[in-house]
């Protein structure tokens, strides 16, 4: 009795010296827990409930679900999915793709090492509306250097943000339905935003490179193995937790992209709505139509969505990481 006694003694004495810190831990934690709730809990919890009510933007009644509702029901709604969907499928993968090759490179070279990787990464810390507004100087159908070089080599000048009909139709000379694929405009945006972050996963993949030790490919090459080799059995494996991470947070900044959209095109009326993504979308909805409850709800089902692709990467291409 007195042995069994001292054990629940020993426990409560481990489980009081476990939670010791906690006091510390909270107080040291709280001013970024409170600014997180209030800038980012407190603003989602109010978005769900001003998207249980109706009418614009005064209080109007309760109605329940009925926004969420109206949504799916909505073409113009599913439009903006759609063109969300094609823009993180087109996005994502080239900026991780190009930027695992351009770091690949830069962790090779020895001199002007330094250089290269400002060079990379200026268009990152470059302001996003400042560098927009280079790149529509470059698209202008009137006066863009990208219609002048393709009028010098004997191409037709193209619309290029103002073009809402499919990249697949104009490539395919109207074989392929005009609604098929992104449009022009839309790939004009990509090609934007794959050279403007491809800065950020630059530099996490050389911090990725940089932690793999050498040794271990030294002694592949001594045992024959070749680049590819290599980099298929050392360097992406022990590669992979970065490449986990950046495919996350490349999926959610792609779902949340605005700035881009918005001073390219300034919305998707020009384009038929072909450039009309999710989150601009909620902003007609809030700030030109004044709906303010239907944009909460459209807001509410976009971080659902956000979530659960989350949890299904998790899920799914988080067993292949490998942890060293």
């Amino acid at each position: 009795m007195d042995y069994l006694l001292q054990k629940i003694d020993a426990g409560f004495d481990a489980l009081s010296g476990r939670f010791r810190d906690v006091p510390v831990a909270v107080f040291l934690l709280s001013p970024a827990l409170l600014l997180l709730f209030v800038f980012t809990f407190a603003p989602m919890l109010y978005a769900v409930y001003m998207s249980l009510f109706g009418g614009k933007q005064g209080m109007g009644d309760f109605v329940g679900l009925a926004n969420y509702a109206e949504a799916l029901r909505r073409p113009d709604f599913w439009n903006s999915v759609r063109v969300t969907m094609y823009y993180v499928l087109g996005t994502v993968p080239i900026t991780m793709l190009l930027s695992f090759v351009v770091a690949y490179a830069l962790n090779r070279i020895v001199f002007g090492r330094g250089f290269f990787r400002t060079v990379y990464f200026l268009p990152y810390i470059t302001s996003t509306v400042a560098a927009a507004m280079v790149w529509r100087a470059i698209y202008s159908p009137q006066f863009g250097y990208l219609n002048a070089f393709l009028t010098y080599i004997g191409l037709p000048a193209q619309q290029w943000l103002l073009e809402p009909r499919g990249i697949l139709h104009l490539m395919s000379g109207g074989w392929i339905p005009h609604d098929v694929g992104p449009s022009l405009a839309l790939c004009c945006i990509m090609a934007f935003d794959v050279w403007h972050g491809s800065g950020f996963m630059i530099v996490i993949f050389l911090a990725g490179l940089a932690a793999i030790p050498r040794e271990l490919e030294e002694v592949a090459r001594l045992d024959g193995a070749g680049t590819l080799q290599v980099m298929r059995h050392i360097t992406l494996p022990l590669l992979s937790p970065t490449l986990f991470f950046l495919a996350i947070i490349g999926t959610v900044r792609a779902f949340q992209s605005f700035n881009s959209f918005f001073a390219l095109t300034q919305g998707g009326g020009r384009t038929l709505g072909t450039t009309e993504n999710l989150i601009l979308y909620i902003y007609a909805n809030f700030y030109e139509y004044g709906f303010w409850r239907y944009g909460a709800a459209v807001a509410t089902l976009l971080s659902l969505g956000i979530m659960g692709l989350t949890l299904l990467q998790w899920r799914f291409i988080g067993r292949w990481v490998h942890y060293e």
